[in-house]
């Protein structure tokens, strides 16, 4: 005959059942709290009905409930274009940045070709051989 061990205590039920919802974002089933306490589903049954109707009350409200559904989705879609508002804005900035760079290369090219021009510099030639003395 297996030894019976004592059932859990309502703050270490409690506890799992908040660290299950924590977790998951909705409300445990009475399968995950039962192994995360580690008795096997029928045993939790038998030995905390209360909590287990609870719980089953808990998940079928949450489950049958489509105004959560659906706001969490209008939700989603309203993230969903602010994002791709953002993103657009975001690249028509990154276009303006990179035709700023590309003026403001050929500007530099053009004064300093400019400043070379009025002072006179010579340029040496890139590909001339080295000479050891």
């Amino acid at each position: 005959m297996t030894r019976r061990s004592e059932p859990p205590s309502p703050h270490d039920i409690q506890r799992a059942i908040d660290e299950l919802a924590d977790s998951t974002g909705k409300p445990p089933s009475v399968l995950a709290v039962a192994q995360r306490l580690g008795l096997s589903n029928t045993t939790f049954r038998r030995n905390c009905p209360d909590v287990v109707a609870e719980l089953h009350t808990q998940r079928s409200t949450t489950e049958s409930d489509p105004n959560s559904a659906v706001a969490r989705f209008d939700a989603i879609k309203l993230e969903n274009d602010r994002l791709k508002r953002d993103n657009h804005d975001l690249s028509a900035h990154l276009d303006l940045a990179v035709a700023n760079i590309q003026r403001l290369t050929l500007e530099n090219n053009r004064l300093t070709q400019q400043l070379e021009a009025a002072t006179k510099i010579s340029h040496l030639p890139r590909n001339m051989p080295n000479r050891s003395i």
